[in-house]
């Protein structure tokens, strides 16, 4: 047997694993064994699909549904203690009127499959988003899109069935059609009005963007969508948008913490001035209006747009862990362009991290507090680094 023939015979070497990939291959296997798990237990059992956050916009259809307030603290509470949640809490749809659409078809139907169909549909978004922005970067040769398929906010999103990811395919729509479609991408953006509070730097520029490079149809798209969402609700709950004030009048979240800067800030100075929740967020958006002007001539939403969006999310008046999930398009633009692995293997070592306080800490935990930070302080440390060289 000749040298080439034996080379030809000779089993093929496998090249090592290098380490960004070791820290996708764990991130992924454990954050997707979780959800795999929960979407099988969800069908099995009400009690989970009516102990998570779900249960608010569920209990909101079915109000809707049976023409009675939406907002009635006492009507959801009972209609939420009989599906299975907590008996020492309630959870009340805070987002805005416009949104009551989303909720309204949920009530035709019974708890444990609307818990399935809008499990389905929450992962149908994380999993367009992430194919998007693999789009908008051409289709990188990596495995990185895993990493953000199993972002760990987005799965505890997902699993405690909130809308943030909704806020995510809005923002992932808009990148992707901005400059080609700019009406659509207007619409897209109905769904980052589901939660505008997370939005608010990114949304100044994003005025001022329009301004600037006469993106009139960006506009009309946003704003149709917003007024055809507003007659819908009206049509289903023409009395919504007065029950709505007279909740958020009422609401007691300013008597409850939630792990974030602006809310940290506001306990640790004066815990009755409520403006010091509103006021990092305040202070951020005029900055925001010098960050874009020194840079309107390029500015790139896909780059600048990534920054903007991830000191929204740690100057939010109030952001939770699962609304983080938000900061994914920001991070796997980073993580494409990087030339290095370091900044995958920082986001794998903070989502194993979340993944262990998750186990020991409620939501409400002062143990995240440090999330926001991280991925802000990962990506600017990250471009800097690339940038140096």
């Amino acid at each position: 047997m000749d040298t080439a023939e034996r080379n030809i015979n000779a089993p093929a070497t496998r090249t090592p694993l290098s380490l960004p990939e070791v820290a996708i291959v764990s991130v992924t296997g454990l954050g997707l064994a979780v959800t795999v798990l929960f979407l099988c237990v969800v069908p099995l059992t009400a009690h989970m699909a009516g102990s998570r956050d779900f249960v608010s916009y569920w209990a909101t259809g079915y109000q809707l549904v049976h023409r009675a307030n939406p907002y009635d603290r006492q009507d959801i509470m009972r209609i939420e203690h009989a599906a299975g949640l907590d008996k020492n809490a309630v959870l009340l749809m805070r987002n805005p009127p416009w949104a009551l659409p989303l909720a309204y078809p949920l009530g035709f139907i019974g708890l444990k499959t609307a818990a399935i169909l809008w499990s389905l549909v929450l992962l149908a978004c994380l999993a367009m988003s992430v194919r998007m922005i693999q789009m908008i970067h051409n289709f990188p040769a990596n495995h990185i899109h895993w990493l953000g398929l199993s972002f760990p906010p987005a799965l505890i999103c997902l699993i405690m069935g909130q809308t943030s990811l909704f806020a995510l395919l809005g923002l992932v729509l808009f990148l992707r059609f901005h400059r080609t479609r700019p009406f659509a991408a207007g619409v897209s953006l109905w769904l980052c009005a589901l939660k505008p509070h997370l939005f608010l730097p990114f949304g100044v520029a994003l005025l001022c963007w329009i301004v600037v490079t006469r993106s009139y149809r960006l506009l009309a798209g946003a704003a149709t969508a917003l007024a055809a969402s507003c007659a819908a609700a009206y049509c289903i709950d023409p009395s919504a948008w007065p029950r709505y004030l007279q909740m958020m009048r009422a609401s007691e979240i300013d008597n409850q913490f939630i792990p974030c800067l602006s809310d940290a800030l506001r306990l640790w100075l004066r815990p009755q001035a409520i403006w010091l929740q509103y006021l990092p967020a305040l202070l951020c958006c005029v900055w925001t209006l010098r960050y874009f002007w020194r840079r309107r001539e390029i500015w790139d939403w896909t780059e600048n747009g990534s920054t903007l969006m991830l000191v929204s999310l740690l100057f939010a008046p109030y952001c939770w862990l699962y609304d983080q999930g938000l900061a994914l398009p920001a991070l796997l633009h980073r993580a494409y362009k990087s030339r290095s692995g370091t900044l995958v293997v920082l986001i794998a070592l903070a989502g194993l991290l979340i993944d262990i306080e998750v186990c020991r800490f409620k939501i409400t935990s002062a143990a995240y507090l440090w999330t926001a930070p991280a991925w802000l302080a990962c990506y600017l440390m990250t471009r800097i680094v690339e940038d140096a060289y």
